[in-house]
């Protein structure tokens, strides 16, 4: 790795959720993956988190059942528990007040800064000075760029992208270092104002999941890393479990934010991201969606007033259709059945050609900063000529005499603008692209206007943002897929509207809706939490029919072709997403010849002697170790459980040593430890000097040890293991053998997750491979 945090490694060898060294690499082909593997059974756990290569860990979503624990639990008052229970709601109450406050911030920011900058293009193009015109639209657009870039660049490079599928990955038990930062979050609030405002091929959706996700990580850790608050009662959050549905709260809330649509973001959390799922975490979501939505409502109020600047109804995409009479018959099936098709393989169309670019991007960001920087400002230059220089190739509309709203106007926003027309017409073309990504939403979904745009209009539209969509995802900036994608499908939804003509009952406008609904649903693979959102912004639920109609066809035929964008995404950064279905041929191999390809497992005793542990750290990195008891008695060896490597690194910091090999009573390590303590990750080893003399003392591990670790028995399938593994939320599954015969150990391996994943499997058991599906590909 780069000092810039480019991808220039080979993977060595890896045993075990466990960390070592990579080599730099510097050829780098299109057709290989961005992360290379060695032929075993587990690699080395690097991964592309945000524009960095980092080292990734599991996290700990399994309660740690030790005696620390059960104690501690058992001590707990009823009003130590009512405050628990309290401060999740009123967490969860906090992570939907500041994701609304700062969704407004960010609306705010864009339609005023967007607002005055289109405001003085159009004081040149009405003086006809179109080239004064084109300078000032292409500079303005480029200094914003340029500010999003180097935030980006040089302070938090894992602010660039949707965030979304590093917050997919955490949610399945991926620990993706420095995601969930203040530096990140800030840099994210200013690069996606910038970006957004600049006029690319980019939505702020994605980016507010992600800032939603880094208010809830910094609401239950106290604050940043450097300067938390150390609030007693924030150490019932000092654990991954409440962590992880503070972080669903957070991406819930960012989508409602987004849209406007509660229910829609608890469900897209629900389908999209979530691996793990309760109710009291589905009520939960829910109040932290309904608080954003008063938040937003109360701003809308206060803006429609005026005091706002330049904000008026823009900012937030709500097309409200509540007034549109919508009437369909048999005969509307056949272009509704269309639109879904042409959704789903468009979709995956855009998917395949999407990851080859983001491939070619990886080569070109591998070159240093100032290369993201060129690369970045390349995209902004070339969507500024086109935005400016494409509506010179439409013809010019009169406008009709019987609509309610100015024709023409130069203004910021507007579904008539004059551009380089004479008085009395309009360019259609410029009411799309010299506007916000918001309004060209607005405009294009309009209702009540079949004659407002044309048809060469429409397909320059169309081509225009598959080339920005295409070419804009991937660099340097914030950055979300939800608004390109919108605007893709709506286009094709329309001049499918507009060649349907008298033969169908549905408006142009409803046509628009729906074929933004089906590319969403071919590319991002969601139907229910999609149909709910766009319910909710169009306010009609007669539309809920056709729009399920279409959302299913969509992603039925978009997942014959390939995977989902994000998956595509995790796949490309390296994260080890376990998927929720095993592959078939899991079935044919159980978890006691997974095992064997294994090396040995570590075990330590019940009383062990510091040089053992010593040794132990020194020589491996596994993160946890099976404790045995009995080992040289001839009753026989238990297993008493399982004990983490940050547990042990915590015992030789504070030299709890026991003079004698005996077991110690439950106040001795009360007296030492605190369940808040242990809780903390802290396993950097390097810090810890043992003296000879300590080196033959002992330590007991009983008491911080797990003792009710998950186990599964040698004779169980690998696919059975892996639902399990991925439903608890499992860092480590110990193997134990089918029958305990006398002299043989309790437990004959540990399972991790880089050990049940398909890819591993293969290089391990390459037989397999006849077997294996496109997703092990």
């Amino acid at each position: 790795m780069d000092e810039d945090g480019n991808l220039q490694i080979s993977n060595s060898n890896y045993n075990g959720d466990q960390e070592e060294e990579a080599d730099p690499e510097n050829n780098m082909a299109l057709n290989q993956p961005l992360l290379k593997r060695h032929r075993t059974l587990s690699s080395t756990p690097l991964a592309l988190v945000g524009a960095k290569v980092s080292h990734i860990e599991s996290l700990d979503y399994e309660i740690n059942e030790n005696d620390l624990f059960k104690h501690d639990w058992r001590s707990r008052s009823k009003t130590q528990v009512f405050q628990y229970i309290f401060l999740k709601w009123t967490l969860a109450c906090l992570v939907g007040l500041f994701t609304g406050l700062i969704a407004t911030l960010i609306n705010l920011a864009v339609e005023n800064i967007a607002g005055y900058k289109l405001l003085a293009v159009g004081y040149y193009i009405a003086q006809d000075r179109f080239w004064t015109g084109l300078m000032v639209f292409t500079g303005a657009n480029l200094g914003l760029t340029l500010v999003a870039t180097v935030l980006v660049v040089c302070f938090a490079p894992t602010a660039a992208g949707p965030g979304i599928p590093e917050i997919k990955a955490y949610l399945n038990g991926i620990d993706t270092p420095n995601m969930f930062g203040f530096t990140t979050m800030m840099v994210k609030i200013v690069g996606s104002i910038g970006a957004v405002a600049a006029g690319l091929d980019l939505g702020k959706e994605g980016p507010l999941v992600h800032i939603g996700s880094c208010i809830a990580s910094l609401l239950g850790q106290g604050g940043p890393d450097n300067h938390r608050i150390k609030w007693r009662w924030l150490r019932y959050f000092n654990n991954d479990r409440d962590r992880r549905d503070l972080i669903t709260c957070g991406s819930a809330s960012g989508v409602c934010a987004a849209f406007r649509s509660p229910v829609g973001g608890v469900l897209f959390a629900l389908e999209e991201v979530a691996t793990w799922w309760r109710s009291a975490l589905l009520w939960r979501t829910f109040f932290s969606t309904a608080v954003v939505v008063v938040v937003l409502r109360a701003f809308i109020e206060i803006c429609n007033s005026g005091k706002c600047g330049l904000f008026g109804s823009g900012g937030l995409i709500m097309f409200d259709v509540s007034h549109v009479e919508v009437r369909y018959h048999a005969a509307d099936i056949i272009p509704v059945t269309l639109i879904g098709v042409f959704g789903g393989i468009l979709g995956s169309l855009y998917n395949h050609i999407l990851h080859k670019i983001l491939r070619l991007y990886n080569l070109i960001n591998q070159k240093g900063k100032l290369h993201k920087v060129l690369l970045s400002l390349a995209v902004s230059l070339f969507t500024s000529v086109c935005l400016f220089g494409l509506p010179f190739l439409a013809e010019c509309k009169p406008c009709d005499p019987s609509i309610d709203e100015t024709c023409p106007t130069n203004g910021r926003s507007g579904n008539f603008k004059q551009f380089n027309c004479p008085n009395g017409y309009y360019n259609d073309l410029s009411t799309l692209l010299l506007t916000t990504n918001d309004d060209a939403v607005r405009n294009i979904f309009s209702s009540n206007t079949p004659n407002e745009f044309g048809m060469v209009s429409l397909w320059i539209f169309f081509g225009l943002y598959c080339i920005l969509g295409l070419i804009t995802f991937g660099i340097a900036t914030p950055s979300g897929l939800f608004l390109p994608i919108i605007l893709m499908g709506s286009a094709y939804g329309r001049m499918l509207g507009t060649a349907m003509g008298s033969y169908t009952n549905i408006d142009q406008g409803l046509y628009a809706v729906l074929g933004a609904a089906s590319l969403m649903a071919g590319s991002m693979r969601m139907t229910v939490s999609l149909c709910v959102i766009f319910l909710e912004l169009t306010n009609n639920l007669l539309l809920l029919p056709i729009t399920m109609f279409v959302l299913l066809i969509a992603k039925t035929v978009g997942d014959s072709f390939n995977l989902s964008i994000y998956e595509i995404i995790l796949h490309l950064k390296g994260l080890p997403f376990l998927e929720a279905n095993p592959e078939p041929w899991m079935r044919n191999l159980t978890v006691g010849e997974l095992n064997d390809a294994k090396p040995p497992v570590v075990t330590l005793n019940g009383v062990e002697k510091v040089a053992n542990i010593v040794d132990v750290l020194r020589n491996t990195t596994h993160n946890a170790f099976p404790v045995l008891d009995g080992a040289d008695q001839a009753t026989g060896t238990e297993l008493h459980g399982l004990i983490l490597r940050a547990h042990l690194v915590k015992v030789l910091k504070k030299r709890w040593f026991l003079d004698e090999k005996r077991r110690t009573e439950e106040w001795e390590v009360r007296e030492k430890f605190t369940p808040v303590e242990l809780a903390e990750r802290e396993d950097n080893f390097d810090d810890v000097a043992i003296t000879s003399s300590e080196m033959q003392l002992y330590v007991d591990l009983h008491p911080l040890t797990n003792t009710t670790p998950y186990t599964v028995v040698q004779s169980m399938s690998v696919a059975k293991a892996l639902v399990l593994f991925r439903s608890v939320g499992l860092r480590h599954l110990l193997v134990v053998p089918k029958i305990q015969a006398s002299g043989m150990s309790p437990v004959i391996g540990i399972l991790t997750r880089q050990d049940l994943r398909a890819y591993n499997i293969l290089q391990a058991f390459p037989h397999l491979d006849k077997h294996k599906s496109g997703k092990a590909r």
